[in-house]
């Protein structure tokens, strides 16, 4: 009997070994297989999910605007707006975000490089609607606001604001050569068919309205985009403003609204600006704005 025992024992011992070394077996395979198959897809995009979002995040953000995303940049993208009138704070006015957009008229100027200079400091861009004649002047100032992310467009050759000087196919002449001129200093990198009346489109005057509405008709039909403002900074209400002056009219101006186009001056005159313009700056940022480009 005692001998039985121990037969049976012996034999119970012999499978538990085999058992253990079956099970030993089969987890190295497993594991060996598990590792082939993760070394091979990690390295395979279409079935990596880590990848995957990687090709997204790169594939949605172009070449060109890869500096305006690294710096927080809104963009606001015109490859899109029919002829007309542009006004970012009605499209964008569901916005949850405080967007400012800084557009600089009339340069370049003495100035242009001062103004270039704090937009770099405070890691933002700006649109600057450049007079035809100026850009001619200084050719590389306009590379240089280019080349630093800023965006440039059209403002007429020689800025004419009495209209009635001129036929409504005159002042289409005068934007198309300011085009002409800004095509030959930068090629595409500015945004073509679009640019801002000199002195503005008065839509809340009727008089002027009926003065300007020639005008504008003509620039839609020729195909441009035209834009605005809806806050002043004043520093062209005269000849040179102080900075408090320029500031208040800027906090003013903005209260209560969550996307505004900052309307500036870039004229050598025009040094208070230049000075006014990191407090500017600085006051959006407090009130929670993020800023923005226009872009093509």
């Amino acid at each position: 009997m005692k001998g039985v025992k121990e037969a049976l024992l012996g034999r119970k011992g012999i499978i538990a070994i085999i058992l253990i070394c079956m099970s030993a077996l089969i987890f190295w395979y497993g594991s060996f297989e598990f590792g082939k198959y993760y070394s091979k897809n990690s390295r395979v995009n279409a079935t990596n999910p880590i990848n995957k979002i990687k090709k997204i995040v790169k594939t949605k953000v172009k070449p060109e605007e890869k500096d305006n995303v690294a710096k927080g940049m809104e963009v606001y993208k015109l490859a899109d707006a029919k002829p007309g009138f542009v006004e970012p704070w009605e499209n964008q006015k569901n916005s949850t975000k405080k967007i400012a957009y800084l557009t600089i008229d009339d340069g370049p100027s003495i100035n242009t490089r001062k103004i270039l200079n704090i937009l770099k400091e405070n890691n933002i861009n700006a649109t600057f609607f450049l007079i035809g004649q100026n850009a001619e002047r200084y050719p590389e100032l306009v590379k240089e606001e280019v080349a630093e992310g800023n965006s440039v467009a059209n403002h007429t050759y020689s800025h004419p604001l009495n209209y009635k000087r001129y036929t409504p196919e005159e002042f289409i002449g005068e934007i198309e050569k300011c085009d002409k001129i800004l095509k030959n200093i930068l090629g595409d990198k500015y945004i073509p068919k679009f640019m801002r009346f000199p002195g503005g489109l008065y839509e809340n005057t009727p008089s002027l309205k009926r003065t300007m509405e020639p005008y504008k008709q003509a620039v839609e039909n020729d195909g441009y985009r035209f834009i605005n403002w809806n806050v002043l900074t004043g520093d062209a209400d005269r000849y040179l403003e102080p900075v408090n002056y320029l500031t208040s009219n800027v906090k003013k101006e903005s209260y209560g609204k969550n996307v505004v186009v900052i309307l500036m001056h870039d004229a050598a005159a025009k040094t208070t600006t230049v000075q006014a313009l990191p407090e500017i700056i600085q006051y959006l940022r407090s009130q929670g704005y993020t800023f923005g480009v226009l872009k093509k």
